[in-house]
C-alpha cells in the first residue's frame, strides 16, 4: 500500500477544506490526527485525515494542514475546534501524536517519510505490504 501526504495550506480556508473532505468522505475515513511539534519554544499543530483507498486502488491519501496552528491544550484555537467538531460529527476518534517539527528536516518529503514511519510503527496506518 502506498501512503502519501497531500498538503493543504495553513489558513482558515484550508482547515475548512480539510473538514469538507472529512464530511464528504466519511465512509472512507481511516483515522484522524493532530500532530503537535515544538519550534523555538512554541507548540504547533498539524491536522490530518487518512482516507481508505478508493475502490480497488492501493493508494491511501493523508490530507494535512501542516504546522500552521498555534497549539495550547488549555485554550484551543478556532481552527482546531472546527476540526474537532468535524471529526466528532462523523463519529471518529482524534489521535494526538507529538512529533518532530518539519524544520528539523532538510526537506519536507523527509518529514512526511518520518510521519509515515511513525504511523506505520504504531499501527495507525497499514504496513507497506498490506492490502
Amino acid at each position: 500500500m502506498i501512503q502519501q501526504f497531500i498538503e493543504l495550506g495553513q489558513g482558515y480556508g484550508d482547515v475548512f477544506e480539510l473538514c469538507e473532505l472529512i464530511n464528504t468522505n466519511k465512509a472512507r475515513i481511516h483515522r484522524t490526527f493532530v500532530f503537535t511539534s515544538q519550534k523555538e519554544g512554541k507548540t504547533y499543530a498539524s491536522l490530518a485525515v487518512a482516507l481508505q483507498p478508493a475502490q480497488e486502488s492501493k493508494f491511501m491519501p493523508i490530507y494535512i494542514c501542516r504546522e500552521g496552528i498555534p497549539y495550547n491544550e488549555e485554550k484551543p484555537t478556532q481552527r482546531l475546534e472546527i476540526f474537532k467538531q468535524s471529526v466528532q460529527h462523523v463519529n471518529q476518534q482524534l489521535h494526538y501524536l507529538e512529533v518532530k517539527h518539519s524544520a528539523d528536516f532538510t526537506e519536507t518529503a523527509l518529514f512526511y517519510q518520518y510521519l509515515i514511519g511513525i504511523l506505520r510503527l504504531n499501527h495507525y496506518i497499514p504496513a507497506m505490504h498490506a492490502l
